[in-house]
């Protein structure tokens, strides 16, 4: 992959942990496919309203960033699969999720179609 791809595919998959970017639902919707759907790390199946509007702006985000273990392959020219581990801090307690998101060009932009969280007990 080049750098100018990661670079780019880092920087998006960053602002989804980043309040100022995350509760933006105008960022957002152009960072989110219109079929997107995340299986989130509760368990819980979310889509494109979800993830637009059933949010807490007033939560910050105290996530790990630069994201651990941060990997991306492209599975296709148009097409990037990324991994890493999410550490998102609340309080004394760390959560922690292997993480695998699926960013595909449209119309020339990088859009997230697919995200999933996986929890990792110690």
């Amino acid at each position: 992959m080049d750098s100018k791809t990661l670079t780019e595919i880092t920087q998006l998959e960053e602002s989804l942990w980043r309040a100022d970017t995350r509760f933006n639902p105008s960022i957002m919707r152009e960072t989110f496919a219109d079929d997107i759907v995340e299986f989130g790390r509760s368990g819980r199946v979310y889509d494109l309203d979800d993830l637009l509007f059933d949010q807490d702006a007033s939560e910050p985000i105290n996530a790990v960033i630069p994201l651990p273990e941060f990997k991306a392959r492209h599975l296709t020219h148009d097409v990037v699969q990324v991994t890493y581990v999410s550490q998102i801090i609340y309080g004394t307690k760390t959560e922690i999720a292997n993480r695998s998101s699926i960013w595909c060009r449209m119309d020339g932009k990088w859009r997230l179609r697919f995200h999933q969280g996986t929890p990792v007990y110690a």
